[in-house]
């Protein structure tokens, strides 16, 4: 059954992002536009050029560049001397409350542009660091195809294999018995992204990354039923990382738009702390319609997020990445972190439904979250569309997992 959709008013005042609203192109630059991350001290830099124009998507990776030192070791390490710093699987696995087996057989997408020559052996480098068990072609866990599905690759990007890297690894650490296609898109246009989407789901994949967005755009709705209407597949997206402002496709009604959190451990109950991350994404979009499961008042149209999760480069994820010029271990945030650990956690939690939107599960099983509720990314009159509050907000949706209950239907 598809979902139905409430009438496209659209309440203007809320729909304007960061960018300087539609051009008459049609088109909205992107939140990140001419954007200098910076978050707690702590300097990254931008993996992927910013889309400057319509239907060319940029990667949400932001890697850490300085105080490097100070960032905690990642626990779980099968030589805890040398652990790499940043969050690693035992810690992403303790503060979401996943499983630390579970999800055999079962693939998880990822969707990125151009090729990634290391991502393999990178990725093998990261699972043998944390004990995790093999992940590779010989085995059969691991594939890589282009974007028509075959053997046939784009030329290799620095930037986008930082990218790769990244989601590989953040599978890895929240589901480790997931097995991991990636599809690699002839470049980062949204129309070659999109082909990639629809080729993993041909390929069988129930669940399917997107760590990149761009401004929205007159074309998005077109876009939402050629590249993501696939019902019974969790298609997750990138909400952003240069704070409050609209992207796409994370604004698309098919896919779960993912915002992301600074997380801390602490004395708590739980062991841990979340608050908004002030760089991640969110907003009332101009061009999609409000989902009949969305019902926040201040937005008629679609808003961002539905769930969250971590993001913050300050509280970032250990990475393993060799490939143009790197070195190896690394610590990376931005939403495209939170992206790839969502739609894992969709993947713990089994097949979705014939016919159903996986988008709507969470608004379904709210108990099986983590609420967050402070933080902000930016201003919008106080409004939840921009600030950390009990139940939904923008920033961070619904909240994050504890636990897989949210993300099953």
């Amino acid at each position: 059954m598809r979902i139905t959709l409430t009438p496209a008013v659209r309440n203007t005042g809320l729909a304007i992002t960061a960018a300087t609203g539609l051009a008459l192109s049609g088109f909205a630059l992107a939140p990140t536009a001419g954007a200098s991350p910076v978050s707690h001290g702590v300097s990254t830099s931008q993996s992927c050029a910013v889309a400057k124009k319509a239907d060319v998507m940029a990667c949400k990776a932001l890697k850490v560049t300085s105080s490097l030192k100070t960032m905690a070791k990642s626990s779980g390490s099968v030589n805890p001397a040398a652990a790499p710093s940043g969050f690693g699987p035992a810690d992403i696995q303790a503060a979401y409350g996943l499983p630390a087996s579970g999800g055999d057989g079962a693939t998880v997408a990822i969707v990125d542009a151009f090729d990634d020559p290391n991502a393999e052996a990178d990725l093998a480098t990261y699972r043998s660091t944390y004990g995790l068990p093999e992940c590779s072609t010989d085995n059969g866990c691991f594939s890589k195809v282009g974007q028509s599905g075959t053997s046939a690759l784009p030329t290799p990007d620095k930037g986008w294999a930082e990218e790769i890297s990244l989601d590989l690894d953040m599978v890895s650490a929240a589901c480790p018995g997931c097995h991991i296609l990636l599809v690699e898109a002839d470049d980062s246009s949204m129309t070659n992204l999109g082909e990639s989407v629809n080729t993993a789901v041909s390929l069988g994949a129930k669940y399917v990354s997107n760590s990149y967005g761009g401004g929205e755009s007159s074309a998005d709705t077109s876009y939402d039923s050629t590249y993501f209407d696939h019902p019974g597949v969790a298609i997750t997206v990138s909400a952003g990382d240069s704070g409050y402002g609209t992207e796409y496709p994370a604004a698309s009604r098919f896919v779960t738009s993912v915002g992301g959190t600074s997380l801390r451990a602490d004395s708590s109950s739980r062991g841990w702390s979340e608050s908004a991350w002030s760089g991640t994404g969110s907003g009332c979009s101009s061009v999609d319609a409000k989902p009949d499961w969305q019902t926040d008042s201040e937005c008629d149209g679609r808003t961002i997020s539905d769930v969250s999760a971590v993001a913050d480069p300050a509280t970032g994820v250990a990475v393993n990445d060799t490939y143009g010029g790197d070195t190896g271990w690394e610590v990376f945030g931005g939403t495209s972190a939170s992206s790839p650990i969502i739609a894992s956690v969709y993947a713990l939690a089994g097949t979705p439904s014939s016919g159903s939107y996986p988008a709507s599960f969470p608004y379904a099983h709210t108990d099986g979250l983590n609420d967050v509720a402070s933080g902000s990314n930016g201003s919008c009159s106080g409004s939840y569309l921009c600030t950390g509050a009990e139940g939904y907000d923008g920033p961070t949706g619904l909240g994050t997992p504890n636990g897989v209950s949210a993300f099953t239907g």
